[in-house]
């Protein structure tokens, strides 16, 4: 009975924190080093966390860069659109280096959709697109137009 009081006084003692935990761990054969527990040695364990690092830091730059290429893509965007400018943008493309673009993919959007524009604004552009139109809605809107202005005229007319 004295051995069960003392294991739950024990334990109590253990989930407060105080210690023993760690205490009978090492006398029932358990080690605290990380390598032994993954079954490593300690130069496989300490290669492992270098690999462990390095990928990490490849996929942070990699986000990073990412991350820019997005910020560069929103800042033409603005450009183009004349609206304001974001600092989180700008931050974002200087924290990347100098050296961000936009990727290839998005370039070419960007570029055919210049194009595009640019064609809409010429002379031709817009001669396509008198033809592209019903000439029929062009008459009944230009006649109802007509009879308005008519009809506003008769009214002020008719006051005098």
């Amino acid at each position: 009975m004295a051995f069960f009081v003392k294991s739950m006084i024990s334990n109590q003692v253990k989930n407060l924190g105080f210690g023993g935990a760690s205490e009978e761990t090492k006398e029932e054969g358990g080690t605290s080093d990380p390598a032994a527990a993954k079954g490593m040695t300690r130069e496989e364990y300490e290669e492992y966390q270098k690999q462990m690092i390095e990928e990490k830091m490849e996929r942070d730059a990699a986000f990073t860069q990412k991350k820019a290429e997005r910020a560069c893509l929103r800042v033409h965007l603005r450009d183009k659109y004349r609206l304001p400018k974001s600092e989180m943008d700008e931050t974002q493309i200087q924290l990347a280096g100098d050296d961000v673009d936009l990727p290839e993919d998005l370039r070419k959007m960007v570029d055919e959709d210049q194009d595009e524009e640019e064609e809409k604004d010429s002379i031709l552009g817009q001669l396509q697109n008198l033809q592209n139109m019903d000439l029929d809605t062009i008459k009944e809107k230009a006649q109802a137009t007509f009879t308005e202005i008519k009809q506003s005229a008769e009214q002020k007319c008719s006051v005098m």
